[in-house]
């Protein structure tokens, strides 16, 4: 019997055995994908999709963008054998993040690319699998934008930011492979949220 007084299992342990089975399924089955590598430099704006490409699944705190325009992209710096060195290593993601000349003009690209047609502040020019999980630098398949919290006030995290913090907590205490984490991120990020966040 279960703490919630019958047979039948917890939601949360459907879902999370479910990603599981799924993750751990080799990648020569149908549906499994191998998230791709680059090396786009941070220094220079990289061009994005054409206006109207793109189309975010969801809507608001919990949209995913499109898995043809952002599929994911991964840092190559960033191994299993490099952690250390890398992701868990504090103030490291500030050595690689792109600066601020070079993201302004490619998050104005990408919102026409998704037909974002608010003011940019509304969104968060987000890396689909985060820098702190190894996520690529500056690839427009790895960068999109992410609705926002319409008012800031104080410390906040979306949700996504969250699972970002919590995955991370699991890759650097080896918990959790940097490699599942990073599927778990690109692959559904709402799902995973749901388990992990």
């Amino acid at each position: 019997m279960s703490e919630f007084g019958s047979t039948a299992r917890p939601r949360r342990w459907i879902i999370a055995s479910a990603l599981t089975v799924a993750l751990a399924a080799p990648a020569s089955q149908a549906g499994a994908r191998t998230i791709p590598y680059s090396t786009a430099s941070a220094r220079a704006v990289q061009p994005q999709p054409a206006p109207g490409a793109c189309h975010a699944r969801g809507s608001g705190l919990y949209s995913r963008p499109d898995a043809q325009c952002t599929p994911g992209a991964l840092n190559p710096a960033v191994t299993r054998a490099t952690i250390d060195a890398t992701v868990c290593r504090a103030g490291w993601t500030s050595t690689v993040r792109p600066p601020e000349s070079i993201t302004a003009r490619e998050k104005r690209a990408s919102m026409a690319a998704y037909g974002d047609h608010a003011a940019p502040s509304a969104y968060e020019y987000d890396h689909l699998v985060p820098l702190e999980l190894g996520g690529a630098v500056n690839d427009p398949r790895n960068l999109w934008p992410e609705p926002d919290y319409p008012v800031r006030a104080g410390f906040y995290l979306n949700p996504k930011d969250r699972l970002e913090g919590a995955l991370k907590r699991l890759v650097c205490t080896r918990r959790m492979s940097l490699a599942t984490a990073q599927r778990l991120v690109a692959a559904d990020w709402v799902s995973a949220f749901g388990v992990y966040g």
